[in-house]
Parts: structure tokens; sequence; C-alpha cells
């Protein structure tokens, strides 16, 4: 064990190598390289904010103002990377750093903000994530656990919202979801400050921020307790550390503290006007999340009232419509929602969902291909196997259900099981092992079925050289139900002189 620990090391120091943090300037061990961060960023950044509400689309100012404080941050931050800022439409008041400055910030907690201080201290606090390596730290840590499996993972996955997302993705669902330690956020916040401190905001917004956190985490909101707070625990000994900073920050430059409150809230006032509707369209999520859709259908369509220009809400009323199988009906809300927003892949999954349930399989499978190029998941590509075997194309449904196999979450039993329906017929001795032996001079085979579906009837195939000469017999066995087995018999009686040689016994056909 001590040998193959010191081999594995070995290889990871091979591969990394010791380099300076360049924001804390401390020497650190390096596995990932900045190039690599750059590339695993920039891969997953898009499927991450798939995965997570897509983008906020309604107010492209917003988008705008958001960046451009992201980029007034960056450009006093002290590493070059191709950062990027978006808006995120989710209600949860998250934000969250991929490696290589990929950084992201949900419509739930802009709305929490009082000033674009306190906005740059969330988008500074992520840029110190990105900037001093926290998440590629996280990933070279599970590679000294781990061996090279990761690297392995990162340098071969495709490229992928819950227990459904697949492939390549998952890394990135993992990135964001990744609770910082201590130390990581205490980082974040000094560096951050200091980078508000450069561009000119006052840093005291990152203590009136951490304030208003500390006092949230105590009334156990879950939105916040699921959302911010999972990641970017707060705490009371955060709010003294910055107390402190700030206070070190402003010991060594003297200027005009910008809170840019009043350009904030000017910013915010659509999002801020549409609160009402934001509250109808959780309220209708929590609600159809309960199954009590009479309810839910209500105060989603109050929602729509209230803005009309929101394709969640559209989209949200769709798949209830759909769960209540009026699909005729969910299929025009779909529509609307992808009028308003066709870059969401929830959107073309459930209509693809829709258009198979009304017997559309050229629009099922359109629908379901593009989502999966925008998030690749379970549900869709299950579906795709459903489909293509339904057009008699057995190799490509081996194919979706294959891979829903290797992913998590509900559908990968039952995926698995399709496709060992459709891989048996081809090779069944995948499945039905035969174990050959002699029983009082007649040869026998024990054959056991590994799966969880039962076969109807096989044939067995045994082969010896019986005195130097080559004998091949097939055998018929009965049912052989789910995980057990059974006996057949080669029907061969050998005499105690033969000589019995090279014996074997394969499972070649069988009917379910």
């Amino acid at each position: 064990m001590t040998t193959h620990l010191t081999l594995v090391f070995i290889v990871l120091l091979t591969l990394g190598g010791c380099a300076t943090n360049p924001v804390t300037g401390k020497s650190e061990l390096t596995l990932v390289s900045r190039q690599s961060e750059i590339a695993i960023g920039t891969e997953q950044y898009l499927p991450a904010q798939q995965s997570q509400g897509g983008l906020y689309q309604v107010d492209a100012d917003l988008t705008a103002y958001v960046q451009q404080v992201g980029d007034r941050l960056a450009a006093v931050s002290d590493t070059e990377l191709p950062y990027e800022f978006v808006v995120l439409n989710n209600s949860s008041p998250n934000a969250w750093a991929l490696p290589g400055g990929k950084i992201a910030i949900n419509r739930g907690l802009l709305v929490t903000l009082d000033s674009e201080a306190e906005l740059a201290a969330v988008l500074g606090h992520e840029i110190v994530h990105a900037a001093a390596r926290h998440g590629a730290r996280s990933m070279e840590r599970n590679m000294l656990l781990q061996g090279v499996a990761l690297v392995t993972a990162i340098s071969t996955s495709d490229s992928e919202y819950s227990n459904h997302i697949m492939g390549g993705a998952m890394l990135g669902s993992q990135l964001i979801s990744q609770r910082y330690g201590r130390q990581a956020e205490l980082e974040s916040d000094y560096y951050g400050m200091k980078y508000m401190a450069r561009a000119g905001y006052d840093p005291a917004a990152a203590i009136s921020l951490q304030e208003k956190f500390v006092e949230l985490g105590k009334e156990r909101e879950a939105s916040w307790v699921s959302g911010l707070f999972a990641s970017h625990p707060p705490s009371e000994q955060r709010v003294a550390t910055n107390i402190e900073s700030n206070k070190t920050i402003k010991s060594t430059q003297s200027k005009d503290w910008e809170t840019g409150k009043s350009r904030f809230l000017k910013k915010l006032a659509y999002l801020s006007s549409k609160s009402d509707a934001y509250a109808a369209y959780d309220q209708a999520t929590a609600l159809a999340s309960k199954k009590e859709l009479v309810v839910a259908l209500k105060r989603v369509n109050r929602a729509i009232t209230l803005e009309p220009n929101e394709p969640r809400f559209y989209g949200l009323k769709a798949d209830m419509q759909h769960s209540n199988k009026v699909y005729r009906d969910a299929l025009e809300s779909y529509d609307s929602a992808l009028r308003l927003d066709d870059t969401y892949y929830q959107y073309y999954l459930g209509r693809g969902l829709t258009y198979s349930k009304l017997g559309n399989r050229g629009k099922a499978r359109a629908d379901l291909e593009r989502s999966n190029q925008l998030l690749p998941t379970s549900v869709a590509s299950n579906e795709l196997g459903t489909l293509a075997l339904q057009e008699g194309d057995r190799d490509s449904a081996k194919k979706y259900f294959a891979a829903v196999a290797r992913s998590e979450g509900p559908l990968r039993k039952p995926a698995m099981d399709n496709y060992i329906r459709l891989d048996i017929a081809d090779n069944p001795s995948n499945y039905i092992q035969a174990m050959p032996t002699d029983h009082n001079g007649t040869l026998v085979a024990t054959i056991t079925n590994t799966t969880r579906i039962p076969i109807r009837s096989a044939v067995v195939q045994f082969t010896a050289v019986i005195n130097g000469q080559r004998a091949e017999k097939h055998s018929t066995l009965g049912t052989v139900q789910a995980n057990s087995r059974t006996g057949i018999s080669s029907g061969w009686h050998f005499r105690p002189d033969d000589v019995v040689e090279n014996v074997t016994a394969r499972v070649i056909s069988i009917q379910l």
C-alpha cells in the first residue's frame, strides 16, 4: 500500500509542480495548470448556467451592468483571466465561480443587495475564488485522494441540474456546489475587499453584506440555507475579520469611497418592480412540487399577468400542463417560453417529452437532441433511447440507454435493464454465466443469470476434446429467473478411461 501511494504521488508531482499563488504570493503545489483551469471553466460555464436556471434575459441591461461592475474589479485584480459575469434566472440567493474566472450571480441574490458596492463585494469575493485557485485546489485535493482518476475524467469528458445531469457537466455541478473552507472564505473576503478599494468602492460594504448574511442565517430561511450559505457559510468571525480588514485598508488609502447606491437601485428598478410576479412564480413552484397543481396554475397565471415577458413562467405552466396530461396546451406554453428564450434546455426537454406523448417522434427527437446539446440529461437520453427502439434502431437505443445507465439518478436502473434486454441477444455470455463440471461422469453446467431480467430459454454450447477428438453439443435450457442459478446436462456420459480435456460451456443464445 505504501509503495502504491508513493507511486501515485510521484505521478501527480510529474503532472504538476510548485507555483506562486498570484493572489496570496504563497508557493503551492500545483497539479492543475492555469491553462487547464481556463479550459475547464470555459467548458463547464454554459452547462453550469443551464443547470442553474439559464440566463436572466428579460432585462438585458442588468446583465450588462453586472458585467461592467465585474470588469471594473477584474481590472485591478492580481490575475489576468478571461473573466465573464452573468445573471442567472434563479430565485435562490447564490453566486459562484468556476476556475478560470467564469462567474455567475443569481437574480435571487441581486434583489437582496442594497448598493453597487455590495454587488462589488459579492463579485470581488468570487473573483478571488477563481484567481486564488480555490476551485482548482479542491480538484487537486481530490486528485491526491483518488490518484490520477480525476485527471483522466477531466481530460476525457465529453461536455454536462439535479441527479439527471450526465457526462462531463457533472464536474461543473460539483465545482459550483462545493463548500469552501474557512480559510478560503476569509481569503476571498480580504482580497475581495482589497480589489473593491482599488476600484474605488467602499470596502465597508463587505461588512454590511456579511452582517446581513449572518442575520439571514439565524432565520434559517430555506432558500438561503440551500443556496449561498451551503457553499459560502457566513459567520460572526467573518464579520469581525472584515471590520479589521476595512480599518487596515482605509488606513493606507485615502479617497472618496463609492457605494453607488442610487446607480444600483436605478439599474435594479425593473427587476424590483416585478417582485410580486417572481413571488407568485416561487409559490407556484413550491405548490407544484407538492402536486397541488390547481392552485399552482393559478399562481403561475398570476405571475404571467404581472410579467408577460418572463419565459420561466410559461415553462413552469407548460410543465404542469404536461403533468395534467393536457399535452396540446403544454405545447402552446412551451412555444411561448421558447419564443422568449430559445437558449434554455428545459423548454426543449419538456416540449420533446410532450411531442413524444402525442406520437410525433420526429419533433420529439429534434427537441430532445437540442436539449442534450445545451445540457445532457438522463431524462432526454432515456426518452431518445425509447424513441430509437420504437423506430427499430437498436444500436442507437443501446447507446442512449448505456449512457443513462452510467449516470446517477432514478433512471439508471431502468435504463440498465433496457440496455441489457437489447444487448443480451448479441452478447448472452456477458450476462448468463455457464460453469462446466463433472457430475458422476456426466458433463453438466451451472447456469447463473446475473441480471434482474428473467430468461425464458437459453441454448448452452458445450465443447471438449474427448480422446483427442474435438466435440461440440448444444443443450436447451428452460426458464432461468432473475439473479438465480440452475443446472443443465450436456447429455455426455464419460467412461472412466476417457481422456477429456479443454472443456467449455457457454450460453450462445437466449429468449426473453
